[in-house]
């Protein structure tokens, strides 16, 4: 086809009608035209040519233009499409490096071939712009819900028409065993969009736990509007769930509105997830009371929390046992999943039993390490000592409370304690020495000779290794692998050292050893303090 004055206004007309059939800015198409009259341009011209066109927004007129660029003369490689300074005085006054020549050339009389080489470009260029401008619509409304139209299904994955684009539900995103035919009306959550090369792909899910929460948000007004607000949510897909709720409004009460009147709210959203049983729970702040509501119905007489390792001890009574564990252990699993937190559970008799055991190791221990009765014994560990530490440093005044203790009795059994402990500390340091540990290491201030022998059995043998060490291989942690929660046992966590200071001991000994300056902790430090007043003032 040639470009002349008749087909000229054809080229505005056909942009625009493909503008309107793919929802895209007409400028795109007419920039994806522009491109491939240059390409058959190159064809007829030259390839090494650099052949540029503009069409006219308003008359449809095509102009090609022949673009040179001003180079040195050691530079120039391409003749076609770069001149030398000296060549360029020719067509500029004064022509400098980097300036442009343009020359309008004739316009190019396209065969069938360039003519099906243009029709791809502005395919192609149509294709990505609408692939763009899907992704544009849909990236937004990612943690949204969308009603969608069953397509296909293809290997177990169903393929989901959600009006301008397509979404994919996974095998694994379905509800248990539920299965869809062509032209089923289906409702997913949009739980991600990623922009790949053939195009945008939009993932969709039933399973994941938001899709409920969107479901409660479109079912209860409330929570709509922020009076009430979904604080967690745990599933076990189609079978059991547990959404924990509070009310910022003193006068609704956060779990009667989310059942509604008759339970008609929560019935709609069990209806739509496949009679998927749920469990309203009222959140709470203080984690036992949380914990306490969540493993409903079994009901608790006792819970420990340890914060730092992040897990919970209950205690229920035994006929409560198989109710709190839940069939297969899915309430208390659902329960760890709304708390965050791992959970222990047994019944009263078997922590009566281990509560026994450990006063029995406490007073076992105090007989052998300070030469004294089972009765004597006993009365310590009843007053709360669990260490000989303990019995060793403390404020004189605690042991005198206990009957028959008097000030004589009390200095003899420090002095016992004392003297066993150093005794320990003399076997440690001794055991430590033979294992190679340097003096450095044995100097440092805050390690006991049996932390350090310790170290000496984990490698740890001087003050470079130690002060290469992470604070939670000393201190001991947490990992989460694949959603489960894994212990790494610290070197130094059965001496109760915590994360806080194993990570001061840790950058003592890389200040000791030059490896950190002072000055740049304390620039951090003023910094993160700086940062944070800002916020307040914000």
């Amino acid at each position: 086809m040639a470009i002349t004055s008749a087909n000229q206004l054809e080229l505005l007309q056909t942009a625009e009608a493909v503008a309107r059939e793919k929802m895209i800015e007409p400028e795109l198409v007419i920039e994806a035209m522009e491109e491939s009259l240059a390409r058959a341009a190159k064809s007829r011209y030259g390839s090494e040519m650099d052949i540029r066109v503009s069409i006219d927004r308003k008359t449809g007129r095509a102009t090609f233009t022949r673009v040179r660029t001003v180079v040195e003369d050691e530079e120039l490689e391409n003749y076609q499409a770069e001149l030398t300074v000296q060549q360029a005085k020719q067509y500029l006054d004064d022509p400098k490096v980097g300036d442009v020549i343009t020359d309008e050339v004739p316009p190019v009389e396209m065969g069938r071939i360039a003519a099906q080489s243009a029709k791809q470009v502005i395919l192609q260029k149509v294709r990505e712009a609408e692939r763009d401008r899907q992704y544009e619509e849909f990236k937004d409304r990612a943690g949204t819900i969308i009603n969608g139209v069953v397509k296909r299904e293809e290997y177990g994955n169903v393929i989901v028409d959600i009006g301008r684009g397509e979404g994919i539900l996974r095998r694994n995103e379905k509800i248990g065993r539920e299965s869809y035919r062509n032209g089923d009306r289906i409702r997913c959550y949009i739980k991600d969009v990623r922009r790949e090369a053939r195009g945008p792909q939009i993932f969709l899910s039933r399973t994941a736990p938001e899709f409920m929460a969107e479901l409660f948000k479109m079912e209860v007004p409330e929570i709509y509007d922020g009076i009430i607000e979904i604080k967690a949510v745990a599933r076990d897909p189609g079978s059991r769930a547990k959404i924990a709720v509070v009310s910022y409004d003193g006068s609704i009460d956060p779990v009667g509105a989310c059942v509604g009147m008759r339970g008609s709210r929560v019935q709609a959203v069990v209806n739509e997830l496949q009679g998927e049983k749920i469990d309203i729970i009222p959140w709470n702040e203080d984690v036992p009371t949380f914990l306490v509501n969540a493993l409903q119905p079994a009901e608790v007489s006792k819970v420990v929390l340890d914060e730092e390792a992040e897990r919970i001890e209950v205690v229920v009574p035994d006929e409560q046992l198989s109710l709190a564990i839940g069939r297969r252990g899915q309430n208390v699993r659902l329960a760890s999943q709304l708390t965050g937190l791992d959970i222990d559970i047994m019944t009263e008799e078997e922590e009566s039993q281990r509560r026994q055991k450990e006063f029995e190791e406490r007073t076992q221990l105090f007989m052998d390490t300070l030469d004294l009765d089972e009765f004597f014994a006993q009365l310590l560990v009843s007053e709360g000592f669990t260490s000989l530490e303990e019995v060793a440093y403390v404020e004189i005044d605690e042991l005198l409370v206990i009957d028959g203790v008097d000030e004589d009795t009390a200095n003899e059994l420090q002095a016992r304690a004392r003297d066993h402990i150093d005794e320990i500390n003399r076997k440690a340091l001794e055991r430590a020495r033979e294992m190679g540990v340097e003096q450095s290491l044995i100097d440092f201030e805050g390690l006991t000779p049996q932390m350090i022998e310790a170290l000496a059995e984990d490698g740890v043998k001087t003050l470079e290794d130690f002060a290469t060490c992470a604070d939670w291989e000393l201190a001991g942690g947490w990992t989460t692998v694949e959603g489960e929660r894994i212990k790494d046992d610290g070197v130094l966590e059965k001496f109760d050292v915590s994360l806080g200071e194993a990570q001061d001991m840790v950058m003592t000994a890389r200040i000791q050893l030059g490896w950190v300056d002072p000055a740049d902790l304390e620039t951090e430090a003023d910094e993160e303090t700086d940062g944070e007043a800002e916020e307040v003032g914000a």
